[in-house]
C-alpha cells in the first residue's frame, strides 16, 4: 500500500510552528560526559581542555548545543554528581580559565553551552556540611541540611522507612563531635551526597548566587539533576505504599529497585515556585537562558513543570524507556504532544545519556525484558549487530520529529555499552550499594573512541583509561567511520543536515496508518519517516528516498529499518 492511498485527510497532532522564539525548541543537544569525551594530559581522565579540542568534530556534527555533565570540585562519590564547590572547576577537568575558553570556542563554533546543576544534594566534603557536622543538633548548620534524631531504643533506627535511589536506607548515622552516636542525615542518593533542606532560605539564595555565577560566565542554561524531588514531606513522614507509583518505577520504567529518586509530589507548588524564582534569575540575562529538567515521570505529569514561567524543557524519559515497540512509541509521543501542547511547551527526544544502557544494547535484546541497570559478563549478552540496527532505525525515526533531540556522547558511532567490563573495575556507587546486583552505569560511561590507531584509541596519548575500553570499540573509532556512507557516524551526520535544511524540530507531525501496528509512519512537513518494528519487511511507500537508516533492499523496507522519503 502507497503512502498515497493512506490517510489523506490525517490531521496535525503536534506542531511546533504557532511557538514563539527560543532556540531550543528545535535544537539539538549533545550531552558530554567530560571525564570520557577527551583526555588533553594523558591522566586517563576526560577534561575541559580536551572538549574544547574536540568542538570542531561537534559542529561538524551538525549539533545545535553542548551539555556538559559535572565538572566541579568533588570528591567523586558519584562521578561529580556530588558537588563540593558549586563555584569552581576539579583539578581532573582543569580550570576556570579551561572553562571560559570552551565556552568562547563553543560559541565561536555557533555552539550553545548548558551545563548542569545538583541542586537536590551536594557532597558530604561541602564545606557546609562539614560545618554541620562540627555544629550541634537543631543549629543552624545542620537546618541546612536534613538531620534527624533515630528511632528505636538510642536512636539506632533511621528516622523513616525511606530507601536511597541507590539501595540500602536513604539515612546515614554520624558520629558526634564527643564520639558518641549521634542523628541522622538524608542522602536520596550515595551516602557521600546529603540532601540539601529547601525549606531553609538560606538554600535558595545560595542556589540564586550559584547560577548567576555560571550565567556571568556565558553558559546558556543549566540541566537540572533531580529536579522534581527537591522539597520533601513536611515531618519527613514514612512512605506508605503508593501504588500508581510503584506502577509507574515498574511498570512503565521496568525498574526493580528504583534508580531514580522518587517523586514526593507534583503538585507541590513549594517546588514550582523553585523553578520560577529559577527563571527569574535566568530573566535577568536576557530570553534565550534555558532550564531542562530531570524528571522521570509521564507527560501528563511532566507537563506542569512547562508552564511559561518554569521550565523550557523536561527530558522525555517516556520516550527512552519505551522499548523496541512501535505502539508504545506511538502513544509515549501522542500523550506527550497533547500534553505539553497544552501548556505551549516544546517537546524532548532521547534515547541515551550517562545514566541507562545505551540503545544500541538495549535494543539487542529481545523487546519487553525487564529495564537493564548495567550489563555484567555473566550476564545474557545482547545480539549487537540487531541492537546497533535498530539504534540506528530508532535515532533516524526520532531526528524526524519535531521538537528538541538529545544525544549522548558517542551514539553517533553507533558505540554499545561495554558488556564484558571485569567486576573488579567498577566505580558507581550504585555497584558497591546493591552488593553487586546492579552492574550500574559504568558500562555507558567508557572513553570514547577516535582515533583507532592510537592509544586508548585516541582518547589521549598515553593509553590510560579510568574505565578499560573493550576491544570492539576500534572498529567503532571516528577515524574509521568518517568519510565511509555507510557508517553510523555518516548517517548522523545526513541526518542532522536534512532536519535542519527541512526545518523538522519546528513542524508538525500527522500519523499515517500503513495498517500494521508494528510500523511508525508519519509526515512531518515535506518529510514521510516510516520505521518498521515488525518483523517482516513492507512495501516501500512511494516517493523519493532521502535516507535509509540501512541499505535499502529493492522496494521493501525490511525489519528494523528506517526510511526518510519527500513525495
Amino acid at each position: 500500500m502507497t503512502a498515497d492511498q493512506q490517510d489523506s485527510s490525517a490531521q496535525p497532532v503536534g506542531s511546533h510552528e504557532g511557538l514563539t522564539g527560543g532556540w531550543w525548541r528545535d535544537a539539538v543537544v549533545y550531552q558530554i560526559y567530560p571525564r570520557s569525551f577527551s583526555d588533553s594530559d594523558g591522566d586517563g581522565h576526560g577534561d575541559l581542555q580536551g572538549i574544547t579540542q574536540r568542538l570542531g568534530s561537534l559542529a561538524d556534527l551538525g549539533v545545535d548545543c553542548i551539555w556538559l555533565s559535572p565538572f566541579y570540585v568533588s570528591p567523586g562519590a558519584d562521578a561529580g554528581y556530588d558537588v563540593a564547590d558549586y563555584r569552581d572547576v576539579d583539578p581532573m577537568f582543569g580550570s576556570l580559565a579551561d572553562f571560559d575558553a570552551l565556552v568562547q570556542t563553543a560559541h565561536s563554533l555557533g555552539l550553545k553551552v548548558i551545563t548542569d546543576i545538583v541542586p537536590n544534594h551536594t557532597s558530604i566534603e561541602h564545606k557546609w556540611f562539614q560545618e554541620a557536622l562540627a555544629a550541634d543538633p537543631g543549629s543552624r548548620e545542620r537546618d541546612r541540611f536534613h538531620f534527624r534524631d533515630g528511632r528505636g531504643k538510642g536512636g539506632a533506627e533511621p528516622p523513616n522507612n525511606w530507601q536511597s535511589a541507590f539501595f540500602g536506607p536513604a539515612w546515614t548515622r554520624i558520629t558526634e563531635a564527643d564520639g558518641r552516636p549521634g542523628q541522622w542525615y538524608l542522602h536520596m542518593f550515595d551516602s557521600g551526597q546529603p540532601d540539601w533542606n529547601w525549606g531553609n532560605e538560606e538554600i535558595h539564595e545560595e542556589f540564586r548566587s550559584i547560577l548567576r555565577f555560571w550565567l556571568d560566565r556565558g553558559v546558556d542554561g543549566f540541566r537540572v539533576d533531580v529536579a522534581s524531588s527537591l522539597v520533601k514531606p513536611e515531618g519527613l513522614p514514612d512512605r506508605a505504599t503508593n501504588d500508581a507509583e510503584e506502577d509507574f518505577f515498574a511498570g512503565v520504567l521496568g525498574i526493580e529497585g528504583h534508580d531514580v529518586a522518587p517523586v514526593f509530589s507534583v503538585e507541590d507548588e513549594a517546588m514550582h515556585e523553585i523553578y520560577r524564582d529559577w527563571r527569574r534569575v535566568l530573566a535577568e540575562y536576557g530570553d534565550d537562558r534555558i532550564l531542562t529538567g530531570e524528571i522521570w515521570l509521564p507527560p501528563k505529569q511532566v507537563a506542569p513543570w512547562l508552564r511559561p514561567d518554569e521550565m523550557h524543557q523536561v527530558f522525555n524519559f517516556g520516550y527512552l524507556e519505551s522499548g523496541w515497540n512501535a505502539m508504545n512509541i506511538r502513544r509515549v509521543i501522542r500523550a506527550t504532544l497533547a500534553a505539553n501542547g497544552e501548556v505551549g511547551a516544546t517537546t524532548t527526544w532521547v534515547l541515551s545519556n550517562h545514566d541507562v544502557v545505551r540503545h544500541a544494547t538495549r535494543f539487542g535484546y529481545p523487546p519487553g525484558g525487564p529495564r537493564l541497570f548495567g550489563v555484567r559478563a555473566s550476564d545474557p549478552q545482547p545480539d549487537a549487530e540487531l541492537g546497533l540496527r535498530r539504534a540506528r532505525a530508532a535515532t533516524l525515526c526520532m531526528l524526524a520529529l519535531p521538537g528538541s533531540a538529545y544525544l549522548y556522547q558517542g551514539e553517533e558511532l553507533g558505540l554499545p555499552d561495554h558488556t564484558t567490563m571485569d567486576d573488579d573495575f567498577r566505580q558507581d556507587p550504585a555497584w558497591f550499594r546493591s552488593g553487586g546486583a546492579q552492574a550500574g552505569r559504568d558500562g555507558c560511561r567508557i572513553p570514547l573512541p577516535w582515533e583507532a590507531d592510537q592509544p586508548a584509541l585516541g582518547f589521549n596519548r598515553t593509553g590510560k583509561t579510568w574505565l578499560p575500553q573493550p576491544e570492539p570499540y576500534a572498529k567503532f573509532a571516528r577515524s574509521v567511520q568518517k568519510g565511509d556512507p555507510g557508517s553510523t557516524l555518516e548517517l548522523y551526520r545526513s541526518a542532522l543536515a536534512l532536519r535542519r535544511r527541512m526545518a523538522l524540530g519546528s513542524g508538525d507531525l500527522a500519523w499515517l496508518d500503513l495498517g500494521d501496528d508494528s510500523v511508525l509512519a508519519f509526515h512531518n512537513g515535506p518529510l514521510l519517516s516510516v520505521t518498521n518494528m515488525g518483523n517482516s519487511h513492507i512495501k516501500l511507500p512511494t516517493g523519493d528516498v532521502v535516507l535509509a537508516s540501512s541499505p535499502l533492499d529493492g522496494d521493501v523496507i525490511a525489519a528494523d529499518q528506517t526510511v526518510w522519503l519527500t513525495q
